[in-house]
């Protein structure tokens, strides 16, 4: 699996994760600041990881779960249960192999998840390729000011915003799930600086998350 693939997928894992630690907190009928209390967090913190956000340390999403009473699925990584599907064939392996856990990752274009996938992944991918290459953000600063050089447009606040952003080089305050973050990626001269092939490659790998992706193998059958 290449490192746009894996990163693709990761970020698609932990949105899953995030929604799905909202879904439990509401059905306990929890609310956000009743849960970051009992938790130990702030409720930016705990939008944040609802929202998936890959900042808050994994510490923080255990004790989000422990509170939500699931921290016992953690068995399957911290027992032996959970194996990679093995390398050998049919044959050569155990009738007593350890079972292997299928998840299917996939992102739903009907809620608009793909593209909320495909923005943030391409903004991820082009903060990777910056942080490679810090030349590439005197690119993406001649963008922008040809940008706001040119005829008034509505979206000549968010370039002023995006001045700021690459002068300090705060990715955080694009790579999130807020409104304003969508916003930004949505007036955005990062992405200008990708590659042809980068951009390719990110793109192909969220169309492979529309029909969904299949992690680990069905167990063989005793």
């Amino acid at each position: 699996m290449n490192e746009t693939r894996t990163s693709v997928l990761e970020r698609q894992l932990l949105l899953q994760f995030g929604e799905r630690l909202q879904r439990l907190r509401k059905a306990q009928k929890l609310s956000a600041v009743e849960m970051a209390r009992r938790v130990g967090i702030s409720r930016t913190t705990l939008a944040a990881i609802e929202a998936g956000d890959p900042g808050p340390s994994l510490g923080t999403y255990l004790r989000v779960m422990s509170v939500l009473g699931i921290s016992g699925e953690l068995a399957l990584l911290a027992g032996d249960a959970l194996q990679p599907a093995p390398a050998t064939s049919a044959a050569a392996r155990s009738l007593r192999a350890r079972p292997v856990v299928q998840v299917n990752v996939m992102a739903d274009a009907s809620r608009h998840d793909v593209q909320d996938l495909q923005s943030l992944a391409l903004h991820e991918e082009a903060v990777r390729l910056v942080r490679a290459q810090p030349e590439l953000l005197d690119q993406a600063r001649a963008t922008l000011s040809r940008w706001l050089d040119a005829a008034p447009s509505r979206s000549a606040s968010l370039w002023r915003e995006w001045q700021d952003i690459l002068q300090r080089q705060s990715w955080r305050k694009v790579l999130g799930r807020t409104r304003r973050a969508q916003e930004l990626r949505q007036a955005s001269p990062l992405t200008t600086v990708l590659p042809a092939a980068a951009r390719e490659r990110v793109l192909a790998e969220v169309r492979l998350l529309k029909d969904g992706v299949a992690l680990g193998a069905a167990a063989e059958p005793r």
